[in-house]
């Protein structure tokens, strides 16, 4: 794993050993940032089941002003630990399930990423609760990855779907309330 583009591009991140953490692929990674580049100046990003970090220290490398980062997992966040000071960088960092993580954050977020275990069925419960908690800026996006099909909940429309071989990528944005 390492960082695509930006101010660390190249440097490579503490990972997982074993196979149970699946972090997102640099080639997705790399395909996606292309897609969200044009947002990230001066964006501030939720990293909602971080592991590493890898999702929000690129946002952070691509000049996004603020990366929160939330994992349910210590060692998860050990290595994030680890990331943040290799690049010199900081970050808000909470220790929750997502859901009480969505309910403890403060402030609108530009773009929330949510890469949570591909056998989790989290989209639409998070979907609910970003749109409950009024935690998206207006043109945010929710990144969802799965391997699964997912669908729009109440509120949100599909901006954008990528298929990467067995990873997918969805693109959420909440829509006007007229439009509700």
């Amino acid at each position: 794993m390492r960082i695509i583009a930006g101010k660390h591009r190249g440097r490579l991140l503490a990972g997982f050993r074993g196979m149970e953490i699946r972090p997102t692929p640099d080639r997705v990674k790399e395909s996606l940032f292309q897609i969200l580049t044009p947002r990230l100046a001066g964006a501030r990003v939720l990293d909602l089941f971080c592991g590493s970090g890898a999702l929000g220290l690129e946002s952070l490398s691509r000049g996004a002003r603020e990366a929160v980062f939330n994992d349910g997992s210590r060692e998860s966040l050990a290595v994030l630990k680890k990331n943040l000071t290799a690049l010199k960088e900081t970050g808000r960092i909470y220790n929750l399930d997502y859901r009480s993580c969505l309910k403890s954050v403060t402030g609108k977020f530009g773009l929330i990423f949510c890469d949570p275990p591909y056998q989790a069925d989290f989209c639409a419960d998070v979907l609910a609760l970003v749109k409950e908690r009024d935690v998206l800026e207006e043109g945010g996006l929710v990144v969802y990855e799965s391997e699964r099909e997912e669908a729009p909940a109440a509120g949100f429309a599909l901006a954008d779907r990528r298929n990467y071989g067995r990873t997918n990528v969805f693109l959420f944005e909440r829509r006007k309330d007229r439009e509700e």
